[in-house]
């Protein structure tokens, strides 16, 4: 089966105002969808890149993102899907296209996830 990655974008800057009610919870039960569904291969949330994102250029380092969007990457998860149609349809179901957000679908040309032991 072929792999996708879903990045899932969100208003760079959010008012507590502008915070979807249950937003958090929708997301969390379209996770548990795509788990359950055996789709998801891995999934990651990102911290605010307003607050937490350092870019590199060349030998620059500066606070921030890249470019000053009015969206930026909150997360991004890979799953397993037969076909490009099968991915998007997984996709649009991310709660992000219906909270201001939205989504981009991209095919995995490769990957690797380091097993790290379990902490005693």
């Amino acid at each position: 089966m072929a792999q996708y990655a879903i990045l899932i974008y969100a208003k760079a800057h959010v008012d507590e105002a502008e915070v979807v009610p249950g937003a958090r919870e929708a997301h969390d039960r379209h996770f548990e969808d795509m788990v359950e569904s055996g789709a998801l291969v891995a999934a990651f949330a990102l911290q605010p890149a307003t607050d937490t994102a350092t870019s590199i250029r060349d030998d620059v380092v500066t606070d921030g993102p890249f470019v000053d969007a009015k969206e930026v990457i909150a997360g991004f998860a890979i799953i397993e899907a037969p076909d490009l149609d099968a991915a998007l349809k997984i996709a649009r179901a991310n709660p992000a296209t219906q909270q201001g957000g939205g989504v981009e679908v991209r095919p995995v040309e490769g990957g690797f996830i380091a097993h790290r032991p379990a902490a005693a």
